[in-house]
């Protein structure tokens, strides 16, 4: 037999239903008559031919202009979507008086049925904010209203049809092998729960004796001999015997997301710097992809010992000895080159190019002919096909090489104006330039200077997450090391992301970088995240997995679950409901909510600030703060970081269809959580994710 509750929401649905196909919107009046209207008062009011009534007219004029404006907005104003009229209902009594409101993504209010837009109207603030059976006080319109929420309920609503309900009593949903029967699922929603502190912190957020990386359970730092006792319990074997390997020559880590990849980079700085202090210095250089873990590794490091490494970006580091190098050229940016444009200067091919042009180019050796170098090979457009031919035959077409050319060309023209001070004349460099003109200034003048006129000398060089960088870029700082040539790479070709970066396989990479593919070492155990996460994780890469077969993850946890709405309002509404549980019995937990877009991260932001969640924060350039609460940004932006509890929210088909860049992309979103994943999606799931709904 049907519950009473879904005996009320089937009710419900039939009287809406009814109320939208017996009423039909009605067309909204023209706008003619206001407009004409309107060019009437503006007409005397500048003739100056009705001044005494100047005062009214203006009046008149400001009262025509907001009905017209009232118009338009009721013109574009959304329907309401007979197929899926609401997501959330709410039964409110105020006194003696109870009323029923609906939430969707529209306004209808028509004979006793209230739908509202849960994004403006202000009743759903209750929506968002009081659980079935409170008192809420809100203010709406200037008036203070209260009352108790009866009931609190979501649906999923398809094609007209109520197939699902959660309420406190229980979640029931239609069953689609019997035509009018429902079951009921279960008692309790789902939970995020036990993870909390899980994650590695940054720094200790409660000022306490939380256990940090590179501390003893006693949050001891003393380092008593070279081979880092306090550690020892915090890495396997193998980690340890990377860590430990002589300082001179090339070694370079692979292993999948969670495998100790950052942590055997950091921990083998220390180790260097313990045998020869000199490594804590700046004689040392840690790079990364992104400003987020540049950051994070700057608390890092201090906890190992460690304090006089110097930790920067790529770009940071390349546009400073750019600007240093070429003081002449614009110090601003552009970013509307085509993608092609970008994808070919950071091709290996492109990189030989340049190579080819200096060695057959006389010149003097110095920094107007590197800059000549740089700009003349750009546009050598026979030179760049053959040099594809050579490395990549069918990574660009003739059409696309042409359009690089011709693009280079005017941005040159531009350049060189600007440069003799022409008047009016403008230029700005793309970021991936300060590559290519580094090269060409070892390719032409030598080393790149230091200080006091030295050669720029690194003790040691670590790059992490180095399947993002180019190998130009590579290249230019390896070509800064010391005759020890000590260069440790750490990275994971299945987190990819940086289509325009040119890694393309690490044979390949090391190749380009005359590296002996003997350096390569892999680990092969995931300790980040639980079993069950890894293993979605890695059925997400589907082809594109590497060593498949050999996944190790120790440790278990909840499933993986996978949550379907038809609306962001809906998911909006799930989510708060679970996150305030969660903050409130784990204050110290860290979640995160990665979406596909930032249009998308802006949303969801928008939609659960409306909850007054504690610390929700929206990360837009890579702002984190390795502190507790729930932040709100996109997969790529928490590329290489860690929570004990992620999101992925709109996973749905036209998001993440069948292409290698969606996979990898969901595969590091997936691969951010420690404790527990969630995955979420409005209407049809991706078909990458291969889960079936919670």
């Amino acid at each position: 037999m049907p519950h009473p509750i879904v005996d009320e929401e089937l009710a419900l649905l039939a009287r809406v239903s009814e109320v939208l196909e017996a009423a039909p919107s009605q067309p909204t009046p023209s706008e003619a008559p206001i407009v004409r209207d309107l060019e009437r008062i503006r007409e005397q009011l500048v003739s100056g031919r009705e001044s005494k009534d100047e005062m009214a007219l203006t009046e008149q004029w400001h009262r025509q202009t907001a009905l017209l404006r009232q118009l338009r907005e009721s013109r574009e104003a959304p329907e309401v979507d007979p197929r899926s009229p609401y997501f959330a209902h709410l039964r409110l009594r105020e006194g003696d008086r109870e009323r029923d409101l609906c939430l969707g993504r529209a306004t209808r209010i028509e004979r006793g049925i209230r739908i509202v837009d849960w994004r403006n109207a202000p009743v759903s603030r209750v929506f968002y904010r009081y659980r079935q059976g409170e008192d809420y006080e809100e203010e709406f319109g200037g008036n203070r209203r209260e009352g108790v929420v009866l009931a609190r309920r979501t649906l999923r609503i398809h094609d007209g049809r109520l197939d699902r309900i959660e309420a406190p009593e229980g979640t029931f949903a239609a069953d689609a092998a019997l035509e009018g029967a429902w079951r009921r699922l279960a008692e309790r929603a789902p939970q995020l729960r036990g993870g909390e502190g899980s994650a590695l912190r940054a720094h200790d957020v409660d000022g306490g004796g939380s256990r940090r990386l590179g501390t003893d359970l006693e949050g001891d730092r003393r380092r008593a001999d070279k081979r880092l006792p306090e550690i020892t319990s915090l890495i396997d074997p193998t980690q340890f015997d990377l860590i430990t390997r002589p300082s001179v020559g090339y070694l370079a880590i692979r292993g999948s997301a969670g495998s100790g990849k950052t942590t055997v980079a950091l921990h083998r700085i220390a180790y260097l710097a313990y045998e020869e202090p000199e490594v804590d210095s700046e004689q040392t250089l840690f790079v990364v992809f992104s400003p987020a873990l540049a950051r994070y590794v700057d608390h890092v490091l201090p906890s190992l010992g460690v304090h006089r490494v110097r930790i920067t970006t790529y770009r940071d580091w390349a546009r400073e000895q750019r600007r240093r190098l070429f003081p002449r050229l614009p110090t601003e940016d552009r970013h509307d080159a085509p993608a092609v444009i970008q994808r070919l200067k950071l091709h290996p091919a492109l990189a030989e190019a340049l190579e080819r042009h200096v060695a057959e180019t006389p010149g003097p050796k110095n920094v107007d002919q590197a800059l000549d170098d740089w700009a003349s090979v750009l546009t050598r457009g026979e030179l760049i096909r053959r040099c594809c031919e050579a490395i990549a035959p069918d990574a660009f077409r003739e059409a696309e090489i042409d359009q690089f050319v011709e693009w280079n060309r005017r941005r040159g023209e531009e350049l060189f104006a600007w440069l003799a001070r022409e008047p009016e004349s403008a230029a700005a460099l793309e970021p991936e330039d300060d590559a290519l003109l580094l090269r060409a200034w070892q390719l032409r003048v030598g080393r790149i200077p230091g200080r006091r006129d030295r050669p720029l000398r690194y003790r040691h060089l670590a790059i992490d997450e180095v399947q993002d960088f180019a190998p130009i870029e590579v290249r230019s700082l390896i070509e800064c090391l010391d005759s020890r040539r000590s260069l440790t790479l750490a990275g994971d070709t299945q987190q990819h992301v940086m289509e325009h970066s040119g890694f393309t396989s690490w044979s390949g990479f090391l190749s380009h970088l005359a590296i002996p593919g003997a350096a390569l070492e892999t680990l092969r155990v995931s300790y980040r995240s639980t079993r069950e996460i890894a293993e979605f994780a890695a059925s997400l890469l589907g082809d594109l997995r590497e060593d498949a077969g050999s996944l190790d993850a120790p440790r278990s946890g909840p499933p993986v679950e996978l949550f379907r709405f038809t609306d962001r309002g809906a998911c909006v509404a799930f989510l708060a409901d679970a996150l305030r549980e969660l903050i409130t019995a784990e204050p110290l937990a860290s979640v995160a909510v990665l979406t596909p877009s930032p249009e998308s991260s802006a949303a969801y932001h928008q939609g659960l600030d409306r909850v007054d969640l504690p610390n929700l924060r929206r990360v837009e350039r890579q702002d984190f703060t390795f502190s507790p609460g729930v932040e709100v940004t996109e997969i790529e932006q928490a590329k290489g970081l860690e929570f004990d509890y992620v999101i992925l929210v709109d996973v749905s088909a036209d998001r993440y269809p069948r292409r290698d860049e969606a996979r990898r992309l969901l595969h590091v979103g997936a691969t951010r959580a420690v404790h527990q994943l969630w995955v979420t999606c409005l209407g049809t799931p991706s078909p990458l994710i291969g889960l079936s709904e919670s």
